[in-house]
């Protein structure tokens, strides 16, 4: 074979090889824009907003208009980015973050969606519930190690915002302007807004131990104040998102 001709072959592989890795990729990209791949990032579950529907109709109904962000009075909730496939734009709350202000006036959220995805009458009752708190580091926690905490309780550089009773109800302050000065940390349960979600139990008959651990009950919605307040790094309570319609067990 002349070196003319090896080198007109080379060149058709060359472009054949180019054509069929643009084309493929082409293609991968599409999926993964239109939702078909399964992308790292939805293997985590997204923790939506109050009265959010089964996931699967959520996913329809939601029309991404961001009403519900606008009115949330702490600014938790976000939209998702590109990387979400078919939840691109759907709302979502990072609890670590800024968590939901679950008692907040007649849950604006709800009442700011225009298509039902979020709404105060879900098909099942499990649907109130955004998640589920749950005790992921229990060694970390001060209050099962019988100590206190004082200062703030995210740092001094923290931006999340809470709406104190003690302060002002209706006005968010930022969490790092409301320092705390507790005999035994109880911030978990101080701050959740729904009273006997969470309590802290002895960990032995002697009264004289003043260890205590967080029992998480029934009536939790989910909402991640517990997990945003925790001031142990990463939070020793965790919310589990609702899944497909039905309430972590």
């Amino acid at each position: 074979m002349s070196a003319i001709a090896q080198f007109l072959g080379e060149e058709k592989s060359d472009r054949r090889e180019f054509l069929r890795s643009a084309l493929l990729g082409t293609a991968v990209a599409g999926a993964a824009l239109g939702g078909f791949l399964p992308l790292a990032a939805l293997a985590e579950s997204r923790l939506r907003p109050p009265g959010a529907i089964v996931e699967r109709d959520f996913l329809a109904a939601c029309i991404k208009c961001g009403q519900c962000v606008q009115v949330c009075p702490v600014e938790a909730i976000v939209l998702a980015d590109i990387d979400e496939g078919f939840g691109i734009g759907t709302p979502y709350i990072a609890a670590r973050e800024q968590a939901c202000d679950f008692s907040c006036d007649a849950l604006q959220c709800i009442l700011a969606c225009p298509t039902g995805a979020l709404s105060h009458k879900p098909s099942k009752p499990e649907e109130v519930r955004m998640g589920l708190a749950r005790v992921d580091k229990p060694d970390a926690c001060l209050a099962r190690q019988g100590l206190g905490f004082k200062g703030q309780a995210r740092g001094e550089d923290y931006e999340g915002v809470h709406r104190y009773a003690e302060v002002d109800r209706w006005k968010p302050i930022p969490v790092a302007d409301h320092p705390y000065d507790l005999p035994l940390c109880d911030l978990c349960v101080r701050e959740c807004p729904v009273k006997g979600a969470i309590t802290l139990e002895p960990m032995s008959s002697d009264p004289n131990d003043k260890r205590r651990t967080p029992v998480i009950h029934p009536s939790c919605v989910g909402c991640g104040m517990c997990e945003m307040i925790c001031p142990t790094e990463p939070a020793v309570l965790v919310i589990d998102a609702r899944l497909g319609g039905s309430a972590p067990k």
